[in-house]
């Protein structure tokens, strides 16, 4: 259970949080100078807001308006970014305003969040070790635990964070990577149990099924993680191997062998990791160049690249086929294979992507505007990479605001972030893969009404889970000998 003193009583957490946290896969990158203005003119606003209605600083943060005021003055640090938040200025001081701006009637649909078992039993062995002091002294969410245990990773953690302090509808846990894994897939089914309970309506949770097609047994258990475990898709880290080595998904035969096996077991949706690449592994199989061959190869199978190749170490811009990095690449690999915009079996994911760029709204705009110009509106995947980063509230809110300027659409050709585009975006896109029934899980039954019993007094930490500084990430680095959680 989360401690009274990691609340915030004083409201010094902001809602939207600007900060440097990764999800301890890349290197944080410092604030940078238009980040620094955010967060001290979103402070001011806090400062203001509060005394102009009255209220405590925490109750004001806490409050529609805070949220609002938080993402106005990160567009007051940005002018002329090509991309902003949709915030009227009276949506500052009124909750009531505030809460039609950065409020919403979507189904969202959240396909990549993570949560660990608690109990610790996997902390076996050198990879067990390095796991238990990557959890329990590197990220931030660790001092949420109480007690030596996980608690604070666990599945109730998560659907606090998700589906009572966020807008969350339903999510996707999904697999992590190495052996022994900290989300075994018993503890997967476990938190799927968990969190049905507290939404109450079934189905609100979906689960992975971890395979690492090149080592021994991984295709022979695929069948127990569907017929025991009910897995709803698979989850590949292509870069892992216990060698040190990953595995090309086009051109393998280990990889074929997977693909077989999936379709035998009807099982046909697979989420792969890409970008953000492993430390200490082979970077090159990182790169998300044969998602599109691979795509193109296996028409039946729905590939879900997570984070859309993101590379945290470069800015994105515009789409520059000739030298290509981040999420360029994997639109490259999309164009190459002759794929075109709501086509194909290949989805980009936003994971710890759109999460990393929503402060840096110059980035943003390139972001999803050539997302949406080369993949199309029904081909892009709303993911959060919950609970590394505590709840995705902030995310929502962001990116239920965000809009691509009149100016960026004739100059980029890029297309406009509509409010179709986001209804698809944040959950059809996910619910037409996995076939979720989208009316009789939105808004409706036992959890809509722990959510509104909840936020008649909502009492979310707006605390940042994941290293924010180089030393941070370091220390993830070292305690996996280069390779981090």
């Amino acid at each position: 259970m989360p401690r009274s003193d990691d609340l915030d009583p004083e409201g010094q957490r902001l809602p939207v949080k600007i900060d440097t946290a990764s999800n301890g896969e890349f290197m944080p990158r410092p604030l940078n100078p238009k980040q620094r203005l955010a967060n001290r003119l979103a402070h001011e606003a806090a400062d203001e807001g509060a005394k102009a209605l009255g209220l405590s600083r925490r109750a004001f943060l806490v409050s529609a308006a805070g949220a609002a005021s938080t993402l106005a003055a990160c567009n007051a640090a940005n002018p002329n970014a090509g991309g902003a938040f949709n915030i009227p200025k009276e949506a500052t001081r009124d909750n009531q305003l505030a809460q039609a701006t950065i409020g919403g009637d979507e189904f969202i649909f959240d396909v990549q969040t993570h949560c660990v078992e608690p109990s610790g039993r996997w902390a076996q062995g050198a990879d067990g070790e390095r796991w238990r002091r990557t959890l329990t002294q590197v990220f931030g969410q660790a001092s949420k635990c109480v007690g030596g245990n996980f608690d604070c990773y666990s599945a109730q953690m998560l659907a606090k964070e998700v589906f009572l302090d966020a807008d969350t509808d339903v999510a996707v846990v999904s697999a992590l990577w190495g052996q022994p894994n900290p989300t075994p897939i018993d503890y997967a089914a476990e938190a799927r149990e968990i969190i049905e309970a507290t939404g109450g309506d079934g189905a609100r949770c979906l689960i992975h099924g971890g395979v690492f097609p090149q080592e021994p047994g991984e295709i022979e258990a695929m069948d127990e993680k569907v017929q025991r475990y009910r897995a709803n898709a698979w989850k590949l880290y292509p870069q892992y191997g216990s060698n040190g080595r990953g595995i090309w998904l086009h051109e393998d035969d280990h990889a074929n062998r997977f693909y077989e096996k999936a379709r035998s077991l009807g099982v046909t949706t697979v989420a792969v990791h890409k970008g953000i690449p492993l430390g200490n592994l082979e970077y090159e199989y990182s790169s998300p160049r044969d998602m599109g061959p691979a795509a193109v190869a296996n028409p039946d199978i729905n590939f879900l690249v997570y984070h859309s190749g993101m590379e945290g170490r470069y800015p994105e811009g515009a789409y520059n086929p000739d030298a290509p990095q981040g999420v360029d690449r994997l639109i490259k690999s999309h164009q190459d294979a002759g794929l075109r915009p709501n086509q194909g079996n290949l989805y980009a994911e936003l994971g710890s992507v759109w999460r990393h760029v929503m402060s840096r709204p110059d980035q943003a705009v390139h972001l999803m505007g050539k997302l949406l110009k080369y993949f199309g509106e029904e081909r892009i995947m709303w993911g959060t990479d919950s609970i590394w980063y505590g709840s995705p509230q902030d995310q929502i809110q962001a990116f239920r605001t965000f809009e691509i300027s009149e100016e960026y659409q004739e100059r980029y050709g890029y297309p406009a972030l509509t409010p179709e585009a986001k209804r698809r975006i944040f959950g059809l896109n996910g619910a037409r893969i996995y076939g979720i029934d989208v009316a009789a899980l939105h808004g409706t039954g036992e959890l809509a009404r722990r959510r509104a019993e909840y936020r008649a007094a909502p009492n979310p930490s707006f605390a940042t889970f994941g290293p924010k500084t180089r030393r941070e990430f370091l220390a993830i680095r070292d305690a996996h000998h280069g390779v981090p959680g």
